[in-house]
């Protein structure tokens, strides 16, 4: 495994730390700052929204410049993005100071697809894909619940001045590890026309809208797994951290099999997983119901939710092979975070409604049954374009 791919892996634990960390903190920012839990939420929605804005406009802004100053450039803007989160004074700061970290994400994990990929042969891409998306793992498998254990005992400005530690370790082992690679010498840059055509493709489009309600559904639930979990399941909340936990590990699980399911069977790899997600998610009434079953239930959901993520990023670079590939990796990423911030909508929305907490189950499945609608589409389609003989040996 190269060195510089476990690098990458560290920037995207510091990335994940700070996207999924406050999903354990709603409660505390939520009484120290004066604002309903619902209200809390939409911090999540604002950081994803963030993501979706600033891939597609740092990935152009960036895009002549070496992969590995792009790199450094984004961790030192998650770093002084979480300091602010630090300082907020208030929930309009806090809000501002996550929207600004965010614009970071998106691009980050772009361009780091993009070199994680031609630092293995061509059979071991989406595994290494994986492999950097194994940071956001150990961000939910560590940082998450370091993070919920800090906010409860030393408060939720702690956890974000950790991060901000987190970040500084990252930009460090990136700027140590991370080769500069670039063009080759007198290789023109692609015409912006050129990078912007691959939106135009059909099935790159299909791909980020299958992103987008897949993920969706996680998000309607894991964004509330505090109060679910305390409120619903009968957990103390000193022991929410441990659930975070496990489900880290499900996450960590599910990553590499969905990385390994894609390298091995590309074009089934994206259907088959959100099948199982959408049955995961079809069985959440009936599991958080006690302790033990919710337990279980999200160290499953963990598997089957990050399951999802190799196949679905390695489906769309292979649509978007040529000069857009990179812009199509960065708004893959913006689409796994519109999903997020869908998601975290809905769900606080379905509060604020008085539905309650069981019902985001509900409005987690069909965000997933229609990512899966879409990817049984595009699925079909892929295999009427494809000659039968190809089709045979894929």
């Amino acid at each position: 495994m190269p060195i510089a791919l476990l690098a990458l892996t560290a920037g995207a634990f510091g990335i994940g730390t700070t996207e999924f960390v406050i999903m354990g903190l709603l409660q505390q920012v939520s009484a120290d700052l004066g604002v309903s839990v619902d209200t809390a939420g939409l911090l999540i929605s604002g950081y994803a929204l963030g993501v979706t804005v600033g891939a597609p406009i740092l990935t152009l802004a960036t895009r002549a410049l070496p992969q590995k100053a792009v790199l450094l450039g984004l961790m030192a803007i998650f770093t002084l993005g979480n300091l602010a989160c630090a300082l907020a004074p208030d929930y309009g700061w806090l809000m501002a100071a996550r929207v600004l970290t965010a614009l970071a994400h998106g691009t980050f994990f772009g361009v780091g697809s993009i070199v994680a990929t031609s630092l293995v042969p061509p059979q071991r891409r989406a595994s290494a894909i994986a492999v950097m998306f194994t940071g956001l793992t150990a961000a939910t498998l560590l940082g998450v619940p370091a993070g919920a254990w800090l906010g409860l005992h030393l408060g939720w400005r702690a956890t974000f001045r950790a991060v901000v530690i987190i970040g500084l370790l990252a930009f460090v082992v990136i700027a140590l590890c991370v080769p500069a690679a670039q063009r080759a010498t007198g290789e023109p840059l692609p015409p912006l026309r050129e990078e912007l055509a691959v939106l135009a493709r059909p099935q790159v489009l299909l791909g980020l809208g299958i992103t987008v309600l897949g993920f969706a559904g996680v998000f309607a639930v894991f964004t509330y797994v505090q109060p679910l979990l305390t409120e619903v399941s009968g957990i103390a909340v000193g022991t929410v951290s441990a659930v975070l936990l496990l489900f880290g590990l499900g996450m960590g699980a599910g990553n590499f099999l969905g990385g390994a399911l894609a390298d091995r069977a590309p074009r089934r790899a994206v259907p088959w997983t959100l099948a199982a997600l959408a049955l995961v998610l079809a069985a959440m009434p009936l599991a958080i119901g006690t302790p033990w079953t919710a337990v279980v239930f999200f160290g499953v959901l963990g598997v089957a939710s990050f399951a999802t993520v190799a196949p679905l990023q390695f489906a769309v670079l292979e649509q978007a092979s040529g000069a857009g590939q990179k812009l199509a990796s960065s708004l893959n990423i913006a689409a796994f975070n519109l999903g997020n911030a869908l998601g975290a909508g809905a769900g606080s929305l379905t509060l604020a409604q008085g539905f309650g907490l069981r019902a985001l189950g509900t409005a987690a499945l069909l965000f997933t049954l229609a990512g899966l609608a879409l990817a049984l589409a595009g699925h079909a389609l892929q295999r009427r374009q494809t000659p039968a003989h190809c089709e045979t040996a894929a």
